[in-house]
């Protein structure tokens, strides 16, 4: 995996989409029932974004998904310091 894809940004972005497009939204729709704006969606999807958590609430409840499981079930890992400093 390259730098760029093991970032967390990278990965919440897929997780995004993924779940976007399960639901079968655009990224213009998905911008409208979060409340956010289109490129800001395209951001966080490509990884360029870091959304706050404010942020990362409205995406939940737009794609109609808890926080904890959009981390859990689309593989957010969250990695402890001890982890990744071995």
């Amino acid at each position: 995996m390259t730098q760029k894809h093991s970032n967390i940004e990278y990965r919440f972005g897929k997780a995004i989409r993924r779940r976007r497009r399960e639901l079968d939204l655009s990224q213009e729709e998905l911008a409208e029932k979060s409340g956010l704006h289109r490129n800001y969606i395209s951001g966080i999807e490509t990884g360029e974004r870091n959304p706050s958590l404010k942020n990362i609430v409205k995406l939940a409840a737009a794609l109609e998904i808890s926080v904890s499981d959009l981390f859990v079930n689309y593989g957010i890992e969250v990695k402890s310091e001890s982890e990744t400093n071995s």
